[in-house]
């Protein structure tokens, strides 16, 4: 048990500490364009940003098994997750179902995703080949594209999302697709 003396030291000591001035020179590390550019994976509804690379839903599938399809199920239709396919057309029914094929306007903001964030247990470390390919897996999957369907910094683009209108934008320039 900690006798009051005891309390008392710990508290003068705990604010001298607080009260010392810090240095920022001494925090951390100085940030260089490389380490920005590993941060700096902005991509567009209009394709800015999309990296070299291509995939299709064919190549993507064998990606998908190994990263995604713990979380997804084995054809990205349930998993603890949750499905990314099905739900065409029923946003404004009673019980609508929010998938990538239902409710995501541009292909190339689930690149974005997928990109930034997944797989779960190590996001970022998808070559961007595997990306496009994993991304062509979903598309394909909601039955957007076709098997062989090339994916890349061009095609994605050009994808056509079921919902792509679904939404409105409130910006005051918004961007051009």
């Amino acid at each position: 048990m900690f006798m009051p003396r005891t309390l008392i030291r710990i508290a003068v000591v705990a604010s001298i500490l607080i009260a010392l001035p810090v240095n920022a020179q001494d925090l951390g590390q100085q940030v260089t364009e490389d380490d920005l550019a590993l941060w700096d994976l902005t991509t567009e509804s209009n394709g800015t940003g999309l990296p070299p690379g291509s995939g299709t839903a064919r190549t993507g599938q064998s990606v998908w098994s190994e990263n995604c399809a713990a979380c997804h199920g084995a054809k990205a239709d349930g998993g603890p997750a949750g499905s990314l396919v099905g739900g065409i057309g029923s946003l404004t029914s009673a019980a609508p179902v929010k998938t990538v094929g239902s409710y995501w306007p541009y292909a190339t903001s689930l690149f974005d995703y997928v990109r930034r964030a997944m797989p779960y247990q190590d996001p970022g470390s998808l070559s961007d080949d595997e990306l496009y390919a994993v991304v062509a897996y979903i598309l394909n999957r909601n039955e957007i594209i076709d098997d062989d369907a090339v994916m890349n910094a061009k095609s994605l683009k050009d994808v056509k999302m079921p919902n792509r209108n679904g939404f409105v934008s409130y910006w005051p320039s918004p961007l051009k697709n």
